[in-house]
């Protein structure tokens, strides 16, 4: 569900740059405005107002219950995780990839979170559906210790430790071909696209690339990572057209 002040810009034409500089503000602190992260002073809603070509008091009508109505949605949209698919897209990961030398467990974090997160953006649906938390080197899914953990148990994956030039590495391998049942064609065409475009990509090029991510960048430091930040992505992360 958009906001109010994303609808009324984009049927105006203009683009978040415009109005953050519009506002003097910067397009991140606008996003958070459009968001319901912050509530615009009495001087933004003039001009937002203005910009939108509506009066300030319908304005401050429609947009009054703003932060109210987004806190709701984020609590009743926050995902379940679907562990079984968390299982077979990671096994389906290394088993594709993980030999490569520059596939460790943190690239493996990133491959996951925009696996997760572009397939949002483009098809408004989860995949894993797996949470994330803003961590230093970009985003790590909650649940990849206790999963991997699990797969070792069963004997479906084997952690081992490298160099990769003078870094440590911990990477991952499988011992038997992974089962893909839970995931669709769509899914596993989109994980394909994913792996092609990104995992030929160092760790840190991987991490530079989450840290320019909106759902990363609004984040407080360990906040868990909102999906519907992705329409909020610049260009250089988002994947729609």
């Amino acid at each position: 569900m958009s906001t109010w002040i994303q609808n009324k810009r984009k049927l105006s034409g203009l683009s978040q740059t415009h109005v953050a500089e519009s506002l003097g503000i910067s397009r991140p602190t606008y996003i958070k405005l459009e968001d319901g992260d912050m509530k615009p002073t009495e001087q933004q809603m003039a001009i937002l107002a203005n910009l939108f070509d509506v009066s300030l008091h319908t304005f401050e009508k429609n947009s009054a219950d703003i932060v109210a109505r987004v806190e709701t949605i984020r609590v009743k949209e926050i995902p379940k995780e679907n562990i079984d698919k968390f299982r077979q897209v990671l096994l389906y990961i290394v088993s594709k990839v993980g030999n490569r030398p520059n596939i460790g467990q943190t690239a493996i974090y990133k491959l996951l979170y925009f696996i997760d997160f572009d397939y949002y953006e483009k098809y408004q649906q989860y995949l894993i559906g797996a949470t994330y938390v803003k961590n230093t080197h970009g985003p790590s899914p909650v649940s990849f210790a206790k999963i991997t953990r699990e797969l070792e148990t069963q004997g479906k994956l084997i952690e081992v430790h490298s160099k990769f030039f003078q870094y440590d590495q911990k990477k991952y391998l499988v011992t038997t071909e992974p089962e893909v049942s839970s995931l669709n064609a769509q899914e596993l065409k989109h994980i394909d696209d994913e792996l092609e475009r990104l995992a030929s990509k160092t760790a840190k090029a991987l991490s530079d690339l989450s840290h320019i991510d909106t759902p990363w960048r609004v984040a407080g430091k360990m906040d868990i990572l909102n999906y519907r930040h992705v329409f909020y992505r610049p260009d250089e992360t988002s994947v729609t057209e």
